[in-house]
């Protein structure tokens, strides 16, 4: 039995059949329905990443000099080059860097930055401009655009984040698929999805949530069942974030039709004793994408996965007074994949003598162009379409 078959048999086996008929046709589709079988997996380093001492500037005196007692010693930090070395917390990343598997792009950021935690974060999310607010993300508005179902973006978490909400279709957040698909079989839930009409999914907010009811019920049963296909025999750290990285690799392995993932690690917020914090978080993320890349390499899927790790503004170049660092502008971005077409250091690095007013690092690569790039040249589809604006390619894919 050919595995879309199985599939088909397992997840109609289920109870879908409380499904409103003109929702069944949504279930499944074919391979030559999809944009492809490449995936993107983003991850937000939450809080305010401090790249420079992430990504350092060892040569540097000025980095030196303005962080007296939190800048990186060359015994903390692997060498990247003789200007360049990464935390010494990032082995894992840095083992992939010298694979030829890591772009590291510097100076990322927008016009007028914003430093406050949950309006940068927003600013990313919906790729809008500064005095701009919109209320859908961009990956949902790639749903929008170029997909049918909300399982083709999800988010790995208990509930999802404004870059997953579409006008048409939402992104789905799921923690444990079979939770999800637990919970969406209770007596409350499947009597309203019984019940639904087609005239019931109006434009309004009711009729807005009965359609969300519904592509959740929908979702959950494929997302379960698909998710059984394979569990991964890789070695992954006992943490929150790793445990989501895993659910991400057994999506992919499984053959889910998810083009997007999401995922968080919170924390990064240093403003006193930043040291210890920093470098224990990223030693939680390079050990999670460490495990998660040889889990995708081990199934032949890592030459279709690029991930991308941003966080929503980088730190204040000098020290406080705290031994951290304040809010910040531009800051670095980390794209791994297995195809790479610019592997390295993608750009110049942060001029530390010529600061903005604010003591920040200026932006030469707007974010947009990231997501452009991806959009454009990864996913194969309008990146105008998604943005509502032009933005530069990039050729790191």
């Amino acid at each position: 039995m050919e595995r879309r078959d199985f599939l088909k048999q397992s997840v109609f086996a289920s109870g879908i059949t409380l499904i409103p008929s003109f929702l069944k046709g949504m279930e499944f589709l074919s391979p030559n329905q999809l944009s492809g079988y490449k995936n993107v997996i983003i991850i937000q380093l939450s809080g305010g990443n401090d790249g420079l001492n992430s990504i350092i500037p060892i040569s540097n005196d000025i980095y030196h000099n303005l962080r007296p007692s939190i800048a990186k010693k060359a015994t903390e930090t692997l060498k990247i080059t003789n200007d360049l070395a990464f935390n010494d917390s990032l082995k894992e990343i840095a083992r992939l860097y010298d694979s030829g598997e890591v772009a590291i792009l510097n100076n990322v950021g927008y016009p007028n930055p914003n430093r406050s935690h949950f309006r940068s974060t927003d600013i990313w999310q919906t790729a809008s401009q500064t005095n701009q607010y919109l209320s859908t993300g961009w990956v949902g508005r790639y749903l929008d655009a170029n997909c049918q179902n909300s399982y083709q973006a999800i988010e790995v978490d208990d509930s999802l984040s404004l870059a997953m909400k579409g006008n048409k279709i939402n992104g789905i957040a799921v923690s444990d698929p079979n939770q999800l698909h637990n919970n969406t079989r209770e007596p409350f839930f499947k009597n309203i999805v019984k019940h639904t009409s087609k005239d019931m999914l109006d434009e309004d907010n009711q009729g807005y949530l009965y359609k969300t009811m519904l592509e959740t019920y929908s979702s959950a049963s494929y997302i379960n069942e698909t998710s059984k296909i394979y569990t991964t025999n890789t070695v992954y750290p006992q943490n929150p974030f790793a445990k989501h990285l895993k659910t991400i690799a057994d999506f992919i392995i499984s053959g889910l039709k998810t083009r997007v993932f999401y995922s968080t690690l919170g924390g990064f917020d240093s403003h006193v004793n930043q040291l210890t914090s920093q470098d224990r978080l990223l030693k939680v993320y390079s050990e999670g994408v460490g495990a998660l890349v040889k889990d995708l390499k081990k199934n032949d899927r890592f030459k279709d996965t690029i991930i991308l790790t941003f966080s929503e503004f980088g730190r204040r170049v000098k020290q406080n007074g705290s031994r951290g660092t304040d809010h910040g502008a531009a800051n670095n971005a980390i794209v791994i994949g297995g195809a790479l077409k610019k592997p390295g250091i993608y750009n110049e690095l942060p001029n530390l003598a010529d600061l903005d007013a604010n003591g920040d690092i200026k932006y030469t690569i707007d974010f947009r162009s990231i997501y452009a790039t991806i959009l454009n040249n990864w996913l194969d589809v309008d990146d105008h379409t998604v943005l509502q604006k032009n933005f530069s390619k990039l050729g790191f894919v």
